[in-house]
């Protein structure tokens, strides 16, 4: 079975971890459901943001929404002057059988700019993919950021 990629892109409304997990979640919810994605049938994936975005890492949308055995990888995109803020990528490497010109890569909110080629979604009913994702939520998935200290070590001071 070939391994297909399935990209996608959306902004986050602002650099805080609801905002991120938000909005990936909406990605992930879009690019599953236009694609017909199982969890089983993914072989990984990776998550990029701008350097605007590090409030929290992406990919615990992903474990949020049930992909617990899939390998999951978060990174910086290249800062290149201009180029979109607040902007969430994520590349899905699929097993499928499906032709890579059926493959529907999603692209939403500000991240429309980047690709309007293939920004061609029907409408989305934003509050039923919210209820969707609700269905889909797993609770126990929780992020592995640490807290940050009160102040820095003696060491760095």
């Amino acid at each position: 079975m070939p391994c297909r990629g399935v990209r996608g892109a959306t902004t986050a409304d602002a650099n805080t971890s609801e905002a991120i997990l938000t909005a990936t979640r909406q990605l992930l919810a879009l690019m599953i459901r236009q694609n017909g994605i199982q969890k089983e049938d993914v072989a990984s994936a990776i998550f990029t943001t701008t350097k605007d975005l590090d409030a929290e890492f992406p990919a615990l949308a992903a474990r949020q929404l049930g992909w617990l055995d899939v390998p999951l990888l978060c990174a910086y995109e290249l800062s290149v002057p201009g180029a979109l803020d607040r902007c969430i990528r994520v590349l899905i490497h699929w097993n499928t059988d499906k032709p890579s010109h059926e493959i529907v890569h999603v692209y939403i909110k500000g991240a429309v700019d980047l690709r309007p080629d293939l920004s061609k979604l029907p409408p989305v009913d934003w509050e039923e993919l919210e209820r969707w994702i609700q269905a889909h939520l797993n609770t126990e998935a929780r992020s592995i950021r640490r807290p940050l200290p009160a102040e820095p070590p003696k060491e760095f001071r």
